[in-house]
């Protein structure tokens, strides 16, 4: 190749070379010399011009190119629940590129904001021009805090946080409140770090009386980032959705089963249906068939689609005392998926065959449609089968309910021998008036009927994975990894100081957990071992890897049986209609190609970070409206138990309504306290006083604050400490276990440098043991 390239050559080659491409490399490329270098030089500056190229320092490229590696803005999440990238300072008067970003298990999250230094991949996609690779945050985007708004004599006003964890306040200069009046809940972003004084912010948003009704799970929400509003293209899309299809060739017609709903009795949506039939094959005598339907989301809900972008963005539902933040629009969640009594449903089922013991024989699934007979509430369904139905179950009991407990008899057997871990742990509901008034705290009964759900499910959701195994179809699993050995470690320490014993020496299994929890069902110190064991496990999450399920002691367990309200599960339904060729609706790229398997980690990283977002913002709306209810009674006193230690103080949970509040180290005592963190216990230097898991005491309510959530008690009086003794010797007055706080107003006792090479050494000692 060799003298001037024309206009259409020159261009064709900057495309085809956009990183390399430099007027010295363009000479030697077409081997232009002398004079023709002023011509080429005369060219390229009128591509320039024109618009047509873009000159980055020496390096020439197409325009809008963008160089492999270079600094971004972060200006997602975007309405389709992906992060996008900008490049940062991008001043060439056009729309800028689209960039995704795909963030890597160990990436730190990024938000909007933020800038970063990232590796592009060009890609040809209709929807975006490179793919993003994290290499380093280098600054986050101003941070933003909910919080109530004081006006201050001065003109402005300041910013109350209202996370408990937060407790300094902004200070918001004159003209920068929008409009806010004194106590009002506002949405702030921090503009300036002051060397001294306060932070200056600004106001964003007024969201109004924090005393409001539902305005406790508004908090949470706004505080968390979770998605309330859904954009318009995607209620369009629901609202177009059409009403169920006919069965035929596609859809089996399944409405002479009769699958009940048996939800909670203020449940918003039905998700899952079960009936359950006497086998009549002869070779399974005393068998059963477990007919197990959901609802058919991906009938609605297609991939790439506006509705299935929001979806993946919200990751599931989050449910609060007041209201629920939908993973669906309500013309889908609250209706044509909702498996409703008397009207037709898509579904997506499937028909178990169990023998007399439990025991799975075969399995098949079916995309069908359903009518349910009746919606069934726990407490319902459990009367019915304990002989006393109302009018609307009594014509079930022959036809559903009977059979259903005969095979749920069978399941338990099953469920015995494999021994999932049994912990025994109180679940509260908050009880609403219309206004949003707390009407008190109630403690809800776990029945057979919820143990015969649970078990039919636990089988669905083993079926869709096994099956999709055998396929070799890429799924999403629902993972539960062993306790980690350091908390193993703990566990045993703390039962030990109270008694017990847990097996050492060998595998452990959930087996050997609930031989624990049994030795301590009739002793004082039940709930003190549930807590421990509780505490010890892993947090679950959704990976495309098999690493099985601990707690429940199975070797492959998906979700499949509540895509209304969960995306996990609604990428297995797709993996299964793929799989199986069951029609239209299937999975796309997330499951087939090279890319499938970092896709779906992708994934599956996206949705267990949404499911700890909702049940941190479940967990503190809770909070805060217990304080609400509480906050007319400060001064009442109350007994409680210890769930929490830490060196400023503990944590103690109110039996009567499970709050949650802080007895801090100042009300123990007018003492200085060891913090011994391997049992954990507070241990008084002078009188020996323990303060250690599971102790009851009685308390004093002194603030409740209802927009944080935050209670403060102080001592009235303590009960002995379970294992006291035992947590004396091992930390107690001599041999200090950790550090210490001083408690009340009296003279801090300094420890000697003895007393602190034997803390040290006995600290040393653990780790190495």
């Amino acid at each position: 190749m060799t003298g001037l390239p024309d206009r259409d050559t020159l261009i064709a080659w900057i495309n085809d070379n956009p990183d390399h491409a430099a007027k010295r490399e363009i000479a030697r490329a077409f081997g232009v010399k002398g004079a023709d270098r002023v011509e080429l030089k005369r060219l390229i500056r009128e591509l320039e011009d024109e618009g047509v190229i873009q000159r980055r320092g020496r390096r020439l490229s197409p325009a809008g190119h963008l160089p492999p590696v270079g600094l971004f803005t972060v200006t997602g999440p975007a309405d389709d629940g992906e992060i996008y990238l900008v490049p940062k300072d991008w001043d060439d008067g056009e729309t800028p590129p689209r960039i995704l970003y795909l963030p890597r298990k160990a990436d730190p999250p990024l938000k909007a904001g933020d800038t970063a230094l990232a590796k592009l991949r060009a890609v040809k996609d209709e929807e975006i021009a490179y793919e993003a690779r994290l290499i380093r945050r280098l600054s986050q985007g101003a941070p933003r805090r909910i919080g109530i708004f004081r006006t201050v004599p001065e003109g402005g006003g300041r910013i109350v946080p209202v996370d408990k964890k937060e407790d300094r306040e902004w200070a918001v200069p004159a003209g920068a409140h929008a409009g806010a009046r004194d106590g009002e809940l506002v949405e702030a972003e921090r503009v300036s770090r002051e060397r001294f004084g306060l932070p200056k912010a600004k106001v964003l948003n007024v969201l109004g009386d924090p005393h409001a009704p539902k305005a406790l799970s508004l908090i949470a929400m706004v505080e968390h980032g979770i998605p309330f509003e859904f954009p318009e293209a995607v209620l369009a899309e629901a609202e177009a959705a059409p009403n169920a299809p006919s069965p035929g060739s596609e859809r089996e017609d399944l409405r002479h089963l009769p699958l009940v709903t048996i939800d909670p009795a203020d449940a918003r949506d039905h998700d899952d249906a079960v009936c359950a039939l006497p086998d009549d094959d002869l070779a399974n005598p005393g068998g059963h068939v477990v007919w197990v339907a959901i609802a058919d989301v991906a009938h609605y809900v297609r991939p790439g689609s506006p509705l299935d972008g929001e979806a993946r963005r919200r990751g599931n539902s989050t449910y609060f005392p007041d209201r629920v933040a939908p993973m669906l629009p309500e013309r889908l969640s609250a209706d044509l998926c909702s498996l409703m009594p008397g009207v037709d449903r898509p579904c997506l089922a499937q028909r178990l065959v169990i023998d007399a013991e439990g025991n799975r024989l075969r399995h098949s699934f079916h995309r069908g449609v359903m009518r349910s007979p009746a919606a069934l509430s726990y407490e319902q369904a459990q009367a019915a089968a304990d002989g006393a139905p109302d009018d609307e179950t009594a014509p079930l009991v022959e036809t559903a309910i009977t059979p259903l407990w005969a095979a749920y008899r069978a399941l338990a057997r099953a469920r015995e021998r494999r021994q999932p871990l049994d912990l025994d742990l109180p679940e509260r509901r908050v009880d609403l008036a219309e206004d949003g008034r707390v009407l008190g705290v109630t403690r809800r009964d776990r029945l057979d009927a919820h143990r015969l759900i649970e078990e039919c499910m636990i089988q669905a959701n083993v079926s869709a994975a096994e099956t999709l195994e055998r396929r070799k179809t890429g799924l999403l699993y629902r993972v539960h990894e062993e306790p980690a050995e350091e908390k193993l470690e703990a566990l045993a320490e703390t039962v030990d100081s109270i008694g017990l014993t847990l097996a050492k020496g060998q595998v452990l299994k959930t087996r050997h957990l609930n031989a624990l929890l049994r030795a301590a069902s009739e002793s004082p110190h039940a709930d003190v071992v549930n807590l421990s064991v509780l505490r010890a496990q892993t947090q679950a999450y959704y990976a495309p890897e098999n690493l099985g399920h601990f707690g429940l002691a199975l070797r492959a367990y998906a979700h499949f049986t509540s895509p209304i309200r969960r995306y996990a599960d609604l990428v297995v339904h797709r993996a299964l209609i793929t799989a199986l060729g069951l029609g239209e609706g299937g999975a796309q790229a997330e499951l087939r190609g090279p890319d499938a398997l970092a896709g779906l980690r992708e994934t599956g990283e996206h949705i267990s970070r949404t499911e700890r977002r909702s049940m941190e913002a479940e967990r503190d709306t809770t909070d805060r409206y217990l304080a609400s209810f509480l906050a007319e009674r400060e001064g009442a006193e109350f007994r409680g138990r210890i769930t929490g230690v830490q060196r400023f103080g503990v944590f103690v949970a109110l039996e009567e309504t499970g709050a949650d509040g802080l007895l801090p180290i100042r009300a123990l005592g007018d003492e200085y306290f060891h913090h011994d963190y391997a049992t954990p216990a507070l241990i008084g230097e002078v009188t020996g006083q323990v303060f250690t898991l599971g102790q009851w005491l009685t308390v004093r309510l002194v603030e409740a604050v209802p927009v944080t959530g935050g209670l403060l008690f102080d001592l009235v009086s303590a009960e002995a400490a379970p294992g006291e003794s035992a947590i004396r010797g091992a930390g107690g007055r001599g041999k200090p276990g950790g550090k210490g706080q001083r408690a009340g107003n009296g003279p801090r006792r300094r420890l000697t440098r003895e007393r602190i090479a034997a803390a040290k050494a006995k600290r040393k000692g653990r780790r190495r043991g």
